[in-house]
């Protein structure tokens, strides 16, 4: 892994004309879940959001399937406890995580959720990539590192996805902090998304990521 630079994520005409036909197929709240014995069948190929806290997980799903209100939005960090599964088409699930780090919620509660987060990471066999995101104004932070590693630990390949790009003030310094950042962590996909839910920015080269992996 270390002689790759991670360059920026792009697709083809044809790569993104897939991501357009497959999300026009329709995306749908199925179920959200507090526990692994609740999660659904494990019968069709899985990508999940994983990311700090208020980073824009929901805003971001809510962008990449073009429907404002599906994933619940929050200006309250931790407000997500539970793993919220969504359906596209009938050969893929979305799937939210609960924000890592930070929280205004009890102890209790959070140690609950982290649990669930790390079983879910390292025992779903249908989990073909974690999208990781990473708020570009901030970059990669320790919190973020403990769940890099459980990747890595956990053979699940994850993709490095920098949220609200509008933001940041120097992208080179930027991606090459977390390029560097990258270097040690083997199950690290090669290629970096940047992305703005504001701009749509990086929205439709995630939708041919997610059409185009098998």
């Amino acid at each position: 892994m270390t002689s790759l630079s991670f360059p920026l994520a792009a697709a083809s005409a044809s790569e993104l004309k897939a991501g357009r036909a497959l999300f026009a197929k329709g995306t749908d709240f199925l179920k959200g879940v507090v526990a692994m014995d609740g999660l659904p069948p494990a019968d069709r190929m899985e990508f999940c959001f994983a990311g700090r806290s208020n980073v824009g997980k929901s805003t971001l799903i809510n962008a990449v399937t073009g429907r404002k209100a599906l994933a619940r939005t929050s200006n309250t960090p931790g407000r997500t406890q539970e793993i919220n599964y969504f359906t596209l088409a009938d050969s893929h699930y979305l799937v939210d995580l609960p924000g890592y780090g930070f929280a205004k919620a009890p102890l209790k509660v959070v140690e609950n959720w982290q649990r669930l987060l790390k079983s879910y990471l390292s025992g779903r066999a249908t989990l073909r990539r974690a999208f990781v995101l990473i708020d570009a104004r901030h970059g990669i932070k320790p919190v973020d590192e403990e769940i890099l590693t459980l990747l890595d630990i956990s053979a699940v390949a994850f993709q490095i996805v920098l949220t609200k790009a509008d933001k940041a003030k120097d992208r080179d310094n930027l991606l090459r902090r977390v390029r560097s950042a990258l270097q040690t962590h083997p199950a690290a996909f090669p290629e970096i998304l940047l992305t703005s839910s504001e701009t749509g920015e990086g929205v439709e080269v995630l939708r041919a990521i997610i059409a185009g992996s098998a």
